[in-house]
């Protein structure tokens, strides 16, 4: 038999830590039905019994403030998991306890994972798991999950309440006369006519209403719509009589009751505080210097230097293993596939487009787990803390940060689960400022472009350019949104208060998995993209061909030059050799021809679709320095950002007939006519800030409910893009 455990908890509980350590690589990754929110499902083997763990949203409260909280709640409610696992933070008790009267009150099964203990304790906080277990009548066992202690007795505890499954008594909170009196005249009224109590307790419902919780009412209006105004009637009255008694609302009073309880539990000896304890445990010292105002922003500046660094330097070999690789197997079939149109297909679309991208892997790999030692850390928070200020000026909740900082703020995210973070933001224009300009973030994607461009051109300075590239990123999406803000969505940032998880050591299990999952994330959506669209860009730039009268009048311009030479150089030539031992004229004479073979190549692509198209560009783009290669690469990059290296591989390897002995995408540019440090600049400021993926459209237009806010992303990014690049590269041509 299996069973189903939702494993729940506040963010920064330790609840990932705790999946990862229950479900190892057993797990998998989709979406809820019907919502973008991430879904995360694992298996666990205990005494030959399989449970199937889901890991719901991290959510304060089962109130629909937000979607997660909504998610979590409905799939509490609708898909009825046999038990919950909730996990506390030991060292923030009374905040978690919050979200645990809640789960009791609903009355479902459900043992408690009180992790953090050695935080706890260093903190001078000493838990009495027994008095907790008591008084809240669930199992409560302590862990520490990041080091797996506890394991075995929690899923001891498991087991066992999986042997007796059925809904426990509800807790019941008195809430004060006013609300106590109310409750029970709506409990009696839901329970005569049986309204909803099949899948909830009565109680409950009754609380719900009188919260005004929106996802109740609308179920209870389909399922009784006259005893469901009676009950909204009810709770209006109730309303307007503590505002006008009391200053307040239900929802504040049946909250304030909620942290009463809490406290009651605590005062009763559940938790005592090591008088011995030091003033300023470790958590707090390092606060101390690494949010200070000053030595702060330093630390910030320090870490992400440290970040491109490590990234950088240990990515080069695997990189340059990878690369030649994929330029082996180009020998490969350019020596052993006759010519025509599969070996274009084969070498220039596929071999060149999709190596020049996974030659990248191990980049982006090492990229996350940088991120991931960031975030495991606790230090990420922080960042989110001192970014605070910085973000009321521009407009911008404190909130937002983190949705930057997924969407590549640091490096390597993705605007799109960046996007979805947004949720958490509760004013509307706030939200849809932060969705506007989170594609400015420089996401996984283009990582790889900037590499490219930066190792052909500054290849000497790679970690300063990436931090000035990350600079400029949030410079310009900061002004984006004050511009916004000031202008289509005016309005005041709300108040932000951020929870500051406490520092600890990642584990290497947890590491590696957030490291794996995000890559291989990035390689399902990009892996199927980048080939189907390096297979249509292929085409497009293979046809139609060039007319036959121009394609003898190149073979002419070979047969003229040929004639220009002796018999015995012809002869030397064509019976090929090293290189190092052709005579100086067989040489020449072969340059001449690559020259020739070189221009055909070229012509051929400008006479096809995707040169017509880079061609009709051209007329603007020149102002910014791109030719009409890089106008195909750019067209490309619309559908996904990932592309704009495999469609540059493709048309740099279709323009050049010379390919010598080294092909990698970096050689190309810095070899090609018209590309240079300038051009390289321009470029990587027009990709930073031109249009999002066709992905983050589509997810704008969801999560903002019009397709026109996705519409005005592409069109002002784009816009936006092209000024800064024009600006930058025309400024360059004047000094």
């Amino acid at each position: 038999m299996e069973t189903t455990i939702a494993l729940a908890g506040n963010p920064n509980s330790g609840k990932t830590t705790l999946f990862n350590l229950l479900t190892g690589a057993h797990q998998h990754v989709g979406n809820y039905p019907g919502v973008t929110v991430e879904k995360k499902q694992g298996m666990c083997v205990f005494k030959d019994q399989k449970f199937h763990i889901v890991d719901l949203p991290g959510t304060y409260s089962l109130s629909p403030y937000s979607l997660e909280e909504t998610v979590a709640r409905d799939f509490l409610v609708i898909e009825k998991p046999s038990m919950i696992i909730n996990i506390i933070d030991a060292s923030n008790l009374e905040r978690n306890l919050f979200l645990t009267l809640q789960f009791l009150e609903m009355g479902f099964p459900m043992c408690i994972a009180l992790n953090m203990m050695d935080v706890a304790k260093g903190r001078g906080i000493l838990v009495d798991t027994q008095k907790l277990s008591t008084f809240l009548n669930v199992p409560v066992i302590p862990m520490v999950a990041r080091s797996g202690a506890g394991k075995e007795l929690l899923m001891q505890s498991a087991a066992k309440l999986s042997e007796k499954l059925s809904n426990t008594k509800p807790l019941k909170i008195s809430y004060g006369a006013d609300i106590d009196q109310a409750l029970s005249k709506m409990q009696e009224m839901i329970e005569r006519n049986g309204f909803l109590t099949d899948d909830l307790p009565s109680r409950w419902l009754a609380l719900k209403y009188l919260e005004g919780d929106d996802q109740v009412k609308k179920l209870g209006r389909r399922h009784n719509p006259d005893l469901s105004a009676v009950l909204e009637e009810i709770s209006h009255d109730l309303s307007n009589h503590l505002e006008r008694s009391m200053d307040t609302t239900a929802e504040a009073i049946i909250g304030e009751y909620r942290y009463g309880f809490i406290r009651s539990l605590i005062a009763q000896g559940v938790v005592q505080t090591d008088s011995a304890r030091k003033p300023f445990y470790f958590s707090d010292r390092l606060d101390r210097v690494l949010t200070h105002r000053i030595f702060g922003p330093v630390f910030l500046a320090a870490a992400l230097l440290g970040l491109y660094h490590f990234t950088f330097t240990f990515s080069q070999a695997p990189v340059e293993w990878l690369e030649k690789a994929f330029e082996y197997i180009r020998q490969v079939a350019d020596a052993g596939l006759s010519e025509g149109p599969l070996k274009s297909l084969l070498i220039s679309g596929i071999i060149d487009g999709a190596g020049g991208v996974f030659s990248f892997v191990p980049l982006i790999m090492l990229m996350f787990l940088g991120i991931a030692i960031l975030e495991d850390s606790g230090y990420l928070a922080r960042v989110a803390f001192m970014l605070d200020r910085i973000f009321r000026f521009f407009g911008l909740h404190g909130n937002s940060v983190v949705a930057y900082i997924i969407s590549g703020g640091i490096a390597g995210g993705c605007a799109v689960p960046g996007i979805m973070a947004t949720r958490t933001l509760k004013s509307p224009k706030e939200r849809l400022a932060t969705m506007l300009t989170l594609p400015f973030m420089n996401c996984g994607a283009k990582l790889p472009v900037f590499a490219v461009l930066i190792a052909a051109f500054f290849a000497n300075y790679k970690t300063t350019v990436m931090v000035l590239v990350t600079i400029a990123a949030w410079l310009v999406a900061l002004f984006a949104a004050r511009l916004f803000r000031s202008t289509i969505l005016p309005g005041e940032a709300a108040p932000f208060v951020m929870e500051l998880p406490p520092y600890h050591l990642p584990t290497p299990k947890g590491l590696i998995i957030h490291m794996w999952e995000r890559t291989w994330q990035y390689l399902k959506k990009a892996g199927p993209v980048i080939l189907a669209i390096s297979v249509i860009l292929w085409a497009m730039m293979s046809y139609p061909q060039l007319p036959a009268a121009t394609q003898q009048a190149f073979e002419m311009q070979k047969q003229q030059t040929i004639s220009g030479f002796a018999p015995d150089i012809i002869h030397e030539l064509s019976m090929g050799g090293e290189t190092g031992n052709f005579s100086a004229a067989a040489l020449n004479l072969q340059e001449q021809l690559n020259l020739i073979d070189s221009r055909e190549a070229g012509e051929a692509l400008k006479h096809s679709v995707a040169g017509k198209i880079g061609t009709a560009f051209e007329k603007l783009s020149v102002y910014a320095g791109f030719d009409w290669r890089v106008n195909i690469a750019l067209v490309g990059g619309v559908a996904a950002k990932e592309v704009i290296i495999s469609t540059m591989g493709t048309a740099y390897s279709l323009g050049n007939a010379d390919m010598e002995e080294d092909g990698r995408l970096s050689t190309r540019l810095r070899s090609a006519q018209g590309f240079d440090s300038l051009t390289a600049i321009s470029l990587i400021v027009f990709i930073m800030f031109y249009s999002p993926c066709f992905i983050s459209v589509v997810c704008i237009c969801r999560e903002s409910g019009s397709w026109k806010w996705g519409a005005f992303s592409m069109i002002f990014n784009t816009a936006a893009a092209f000024i800064l690049a024009v600006t930058v590269y025309q400024l360059g041509l004047f000094f």
